[in-house]
């Protein structure tokens, strides 16, 4: 009896935070939307990779305002950020910190660790496939260890931390692209479309006229991390993991059934793939203020938990599907 008490009462525990996680949330939307316009979905998916948890990659065309959306994002969630410009010649030192030989007054020499800009709660790694894979390394290990080593000496970066690397996919020369191994390390790649005329119409009125809003807090680190702790507590249905399964197993061309994956993909998602999507199903049912998440929010992340963690083969007919098309058809398929 006491056992489905404690049951009853977790549960409504769980449903009492969601209503007010989601009102806070609802706010921290809104701070950003008065610096980021018409981009709804990609400040919608941003915001589930950092409340799972994780991190994100933005792709798009320069001047679609990626870095302004980091830089509110980091205002609204009340978190340090800060912004690293990825070139061909930055060192993994330039991000982590490296150690400098101090010598005090009585001539005693010592070693003294100066931070990088990797010790920020919400980095920026702008153009992120521009560096060598020596410095894309350095960064990504970081990301999932969540410190760095200098000299043998262990340094923990602030919690939470969350990095959102940006990737330029038109100009590809003198580029390393990242990974696979690398790219799986993203809870979401999210791609970053240019606007439909209305927005792009208040972009060029309200930009230029010297009249920006300013972008308030909605939340801070602590109240963030307990969202995050919230999103893992959130219950999933049967069905919904069930549908998880069924579209993992039916992207990777040794499992599936369907006849154009056989035939079309490489190589197939990984089960951090599923836990993506768990994750991120759970932090977009929260932030459109429902309690548990539904089949509608698998079908929506499909393509952003899955389009990095799969390969198509080259098609010399040229008549294959695209991999969005194909992932967002299995996912139709499931749901």
């Amino acid at each position: 009896m006491s056992n489905m008490a404690d049951t009853n009462m977790t549960a409504d525990t769980i449903v009492a935070e969601a209503e007010h996680a989601a009102e806070t949330l609802q706010q921290v939307k809104a701070e950003i939307g008065k610096a980021v316009f018409g981009q709804e979905r990609v400040i919608e998916l941003a915001l589930a990779a950092i409340l799972g948890g994780g991190h994100a990659l933005l792709i798009g065309a320069p001047g679609l305002a990626k870095t302004r959306l980091v830089e509110a994002m980091g205002t609204a969630l009340g978190l340090q950020n800060q912004r690293i410009q990825f070139t061909p010649d930055l060192m993994p030192s330039d991000i982590l910190g490296s150690e400098v030989l101090d010598e005090s007054a009585t001539g005693q020499r010592s070693f003294r660790f100066l931070r990088g800009p990797i010790f920020t709660q919400l980095l920026m790694a702008d153009e992120i496939n521009r560096a060598s894979p020596r410095t894309q390394s350095a960064l990504l290990q970081a990301m999932q260890e969540r410190h760095v080593t200098v000299a043998g000496m262990r340094h923990d970066l602030p919690a939470p931390f969350h990095v959102l690397a940006t990737q330029n996919p038109i100009e590809q020369e003198g580029t390393y692209p990242l990974p696979e191994a690398q790219l799986d390390r993203f809870l979401l790649k999210i791609d970053v479309n240019y606007p439909d005329l209305d927005t792009e119409r208040r972009i060029l009125i309200e930009t230029t006229s010297g009249a920006d809003q300013a972008v308030h807090a909605a939340l801070d680190a602590s109240r963030l991390m307990a969202l995050q702790a919230l999103v893992r507590k959130m219950p999933v249905g049967e069905k919904i993991v069930s549908a998880i399964l069924a579209l993992i197993r039916e992207a990777r061309p040794e499992q599936t059934s369907d006849a154009r994956v056989k035939r079309l993909v490489d190589w197939g998602p990984s089960p951090r793939a599923g836990q993506a999507l768990m994750l991120a199903a759970r932090a977009r049912a929260l932030l459109r203020g429902r309690f548990a998440p539904s089949l509608e929010d698998v079908e929506a992340l499909a393509e952003p938990c899955l389009g990095h963690r799969m390969a198509m083969r080259y098609d010399p007919t040229g008549e294959a599907p695209g991999l969005t098309d194909l992932i967002n058809d299995l996912a139709r398929k499931v749901a």
